[in-house]
């Protein structure tokens, strides 16, 4: 058998040093995925499944709010519920991202992705950072050292907020114009990466935000806040340490 030459060493060589650079894009580690195929015992209450937790019957009476249907999860605020619906599932990890398909069916729909671990107890329930997407905008948030730091929290409900400190909120979030249409499907990643936040939508960059509280060392929870109504299919959690 012939041996090859050392060009042809090299040049495999180089190609195998390439590999790395194709999969720099990586997510991590897949650590959870849902498809949404699978059927409901009765259509009363909410039954999601899979590790799945929504506040229905806290905040609205027990109705349903989630409903598994043609494959995918539609979520809907119920007329008697007297918060935005939440629905959430364990995701621990500290860098990493959520991809999600999404369809909004109306100009006021928006899909909430909020990251939040209940064991830090300086901010409100936990709340972390978010990202907003609606049909004319996406918004990243920061929290924790924002509105949902607790003694900001409490300032801002007794309006004891200082001018510094309404200025300094302005720094906690970014709002990015990115228009979108109704009905239509997109898919959306959200990358936390250290203290930044990015997000993208049909592999298109929408825009990243940095800000301290990114950067919290661990998120353990993954909720899906909606204010009113959207549909959402093919999730994906990954994890990168």
């Amino acid at each position: 058998m012939k041996t090859p030459s050392i060009a042809a060493c090299m040049l495999l060589l180089s190609a195998c040093l390439a590999v790395p650079n194709l999969l720099a894009d990586d997510r991590g580690t897949l650590i959870f995925a849902d498809d949404f195929e699978r059927n409901e015992s009765q259509e009363a209450k909410d039954e999601v499944g899979n590790g799945w937790g929504t506040n229905s019957e806290r905040r609205a009476g027990g109705n349903k709010q989630v409903d598994l249907r043609d494959g995918a999860m539609y979520i809907y605020l119920h007329k008697d519920a007297d918060h935005g619906v939440s629905v959430t599932h364990p995701a621990e990890f500290r860098n990493g991202s959520v991809e999600v398909k999404f369809m909004l069916e109306h100009e006021k729909d928006t899909l909430g992705l909020n990251f939040a671990d209940l064991q830090c107890k300086e901010v409100w329930a936990g709340h972390l950072f978010k990202v907003v997407i609606g049909i004319k905008q996406t918004e990243l948030a920061d929290l924790k050292t924002g509105v949902m730091d607790l003694k900001t929290r409490e300032a801002r409900q007794a309006d004891t907020l200082t001018a510094a400190q309404k200025a300094e909120l302005k720094t906690k979030s970014k709002k990015f114009v990115h228009p979108l249409e109704t009905g239509t499907w997109y898919t959306a990643v959200a990358t936390i990466n250290g203290d930044t936040l990015s997000v993208s939508i049909d592999g298109k960059e929408v825009g990243s935000f940095s800000s301290p509280g990114i950067a919290h060392p661990t998120k353990r929870m993954l909720r899906l806040a909606v204010h009113r109504n959207v549909v959402v299919d093919d999730l994906k959690i990954y994890a990168r340490h």
